[in-house]
């Protein structure tokens, strides 16, 4: 089942949990503008080259639309309008005021020079900088985009409207990005972790962690983990695995990582199959890294006591009824990754009041954040006798109808 497919069953499921009219259904799910765009630029070796740029802007009933922007050869606008619809009920889950979008250009990064990815993003920007905007749409970094991919988009859009640094989030400290933006999304993670583990009376201190993927997210998640006492005994990414039942020493192994760009040949841990890893015995599974990773193949094997989605979608529907049936407590993806969404949400803030934060208020606000809305999605579940991924749905679609209804939307 695509993401698309998996985004829309949980949104009907969570409709009818909440008894919404199928109108009202029927709106929330149409996209609100799908752009198209052809991005024609030199090479170069001075050749033509053109790639297809996407930009689904799914809502905006509660605030500007909210999303990241991706390079990568699979962007396809199924996916993208999947993302873009999961942003919407992901930015309300957290309570941000932000609605849901989300774009790509089908391209490969590593394919291109600096100067032709340059070309390429200030194309991009000329063909949808009237689409996008501080109070519209404000996009941020994804696959194969980083904070210089958003420095350029902010140079270009504000030829065009002036300086406007609250166009992007995800932008370089110079140009007014955020401190803890870098590790948002992983620490956004832990604290969403603990706030889960306080529910069962434990603690991460103690307890055994496996991480799939030690790209930014899996490797914030293991380094601040480290941090709290737990013990990582396995850890992956498509260089490898690596695995020590007394805990791997994560600072070491993210030297290694640096110094070698591979887990393997790491000396504090034997190799393992990565296919095993997900199986592997431990009390807390987090995948980081891609979608549908767990399914109806592997997923009666999983051995984890809870599962941290801090991937998108790493759970195939089929999984999540054999996972659920096993009594394996999973945190969706659409909360528990949400804290580089409500980071960026700080971004903007600070941005429009010309006023930066210092990391400790940041990261104090993001806590604050992620803890209120583990307990809100707790009070549906309750409400609607239902499992965390689904009062976690309850709670944001819930959201969006109920702003959708107070602006009248059959006007």
């Amino acid at each position: 089942m695509n993401a698309l497919a998996g985004t829309s069953r949980n949104f009907r499921l969570a409709s009818r949990l909440l008894g919404l009219d199928s109108k009202l259904e029927k709106s929330l799910l149409i996209p609100f503008r799908e752009i198209k765009v052809e991005c024609t630029i030199p090479k170069d070796d001075g050749t033509l080259v053109s790639y297809v740029g996407f930009r689904i802007q799914h809502d905006n009933a509660r605030g500007p639309m909210k999303g990241g922007i991706r390079y990568h050869p699979e962007v396809d606008p199924d996916e993208v309008n999947a993302l873009a619809q999961l942003m919407t009920w992901k930015t309300a889950v957290a309570d941000i005021p932000y609605g849901g979008a989300k774009g790509g250009i089908g391209c490969s990064p590593r394919e291109l020079s600096k100067s032709e990815l340059e070309r390429l993003t200030r194309v991009f920007t000329q063909k949808i900088h009237d689409l996008i905007g501080i109070h519209t749409d404000v996009p941020a970094p994804d696959m194969g985009t980083n904070a210089q991919t958003m420095a350029w988009i902010l140079d270009e859009y504000s030829k065009f409207h002036g300086h406007s640094p609250a166009v992007v989030t995800g932008k370089p400290l110079d140009l007014g990005g955020s401190l803890g933006r870098e590790s948002a999304t992983g620490r956004g993670v832990v604290y969403a972790s603990e706030a889960l583990l306080a529910e069962y009376w434990k603690a991460i201190k103690g307890l055994t962690f496996v991480i799939q993927g030690f790209g930014n997210v899996g490797s914030w998640v293991a380094r601040l983990i480290h941090e709290r006492g737990g013990k990582v005994i396995a850890v992956s990414d498509v260089t490898g695995a690596v695995k020590n039942p007394s805990g791997i020493n994560i600072p070491e192994l993210l030297k290694h990582k640096e110094a070698t760009g591979s887990l393997k040949g790491f000396s504090g841990g034997d190799s393992l199959d990565q296919n095993e890893l997900l199986v592997h015995e431990c009390d807390v599974l987090i995948p980081c890294a891609l979608g549908g990773v767990l399914n109806k193949e592997n997923a009666a094997d999983v051995k984890a006591k809870f599962i941290i989605e801090a991937a998108n979608h790493p759970t195939d529907p089929e999984a999540d009824e054999i996972l659920s049936k096993k009594g394996v407590i999973m945190l969706p993806d659409i909360y528990a990754n949400a804290g580089g969404v409500t980071v960026s949400y700080f971004e903007w803030v600070q941005n429009i009041q010309g006023f930066m934060w210092d990391e400790d208020k940041v990261n104090k606000e993001l806590r604050r954040y992620m803890t209120q809305a583990f307990h809100n999605i707790k009070t549906m579940c309750r409400t609607h006798h239902c499992n965390l991924r689904m009062g976690a749905f309850t709670l944001g679609v819930n959201r969006v109808a109920r702003a959708t209804l107070l602006r009248g939307w059959e006007a």
